[in-house]
């Protein structure tokens, strides 16, 4: 059997993924610049949006699984006024507001926002990964054909309005794994009765991790020891540590 290539690395890497590239390009780009023999994400970024990629390395990808549960914070941006069949902006238009639309008044808006906010069941788009027969939904999206989908329970713990001019409004959101912002800003929309779409979005939170905790591909490759961005297993919050490998975790864990 051929050894695997790289180093055996164990730790986290919070990564700042660009616009333009999936999360596993920007995992294997990050992956062959640390030299690292094993590495996972812990949740997938549109290629179209930014932020937080919670990155693993080695026995530390143990904890993929849990962190895959964790709640997570973002960064929206909504157009309002076109509706597409994706619910973002790499869909095609498929309802457009009257025109006599021409900007969303912010305390409507504010409103309408917090009515959106706890418990709630949300329909997954059909762009999204999620699986039907072993084939993802996206998949059937692009053969043109459309299933029923199971609404599903999300939390959106709050909602909060941080800019709102013309057409577009950014917004902060703090929800439960799962939620689809592209699906929330398409639901937003309808209530007002304007419809919307989402136009960029970035990540800020992954469960205890941060944004600005994060460093970007281009500030790894401009460093001749890019190791060091690498979070040693000991500096994991103890409530990770108990996911990763026992011969680990209590080479770490107070006696």
């Amino acid at each position: 059997m051929a050894r695997k290539r790289g180093q055996v690395l164990d730790g986290l890497v919070l990564l700042d993924k660009p616009e333009g590239l999936s999360s596993n390009h920007a995992l294997q780009r990050l992956k062959h610049k640390l030299d690292a023999q094993k590495a996972g994400h812990t949740g997938t970024l549109d290629p179209f949006a930014t932020g937080l990629l919670v990155c693993c390395l080695g026995r530390v990808t143990k904890i993929a699984g849990h962190m895959l549960d964790a709640d997570k914070g973002y960064l929206a941006t909504i157009l309002f006024g076109v509706e597409t069949d994706s619910g973002d902006l790499t869909g095609v238009q498929t309802q457009i507001a009257p025109i006599s639309f021409e900007s969303i008044d912010p305390k409507t808006l504010e409103a309408t926002l917090k009515t959106f906010e706890g418990v709630q069941m949300q329909i997954p788009p059909m762009t999204s990964a999620l699986k039907r027969d072993g084939k993802p939904l996206y998949a059937y999206a692009r053969e043109g054909i459309e299933l029923v989908r199971e609404p599903r329970q999300i939390t959106i713990y709050r909602i909060e309005l941080l800019a709102c001019e013309g057409k577009a409004a950014t917004v902060h959101i703090e929800c439960t794994k799962g939620t689809y912002i592209r699906t929330l800003a398409q639901d937003i929309g309808r209530q007002l009765g304007v419809f919307a779409h989402l136009i960029a979005l970035r990540r800020t939170r992954v469960g205890p991790f941060l944004l600005d905790q994060a460093v970007t591909l281009d500030e790894i490759n401009e460093m001749t020891d890019a190791q060091k961005v690498i979070m040693p297993v000991e500096s994991l919050p103890p409530e990770l540590l108990i996911f990763v490998p026992q011969q680990i975790a209590t080479s770490v864990l107070p006696a």
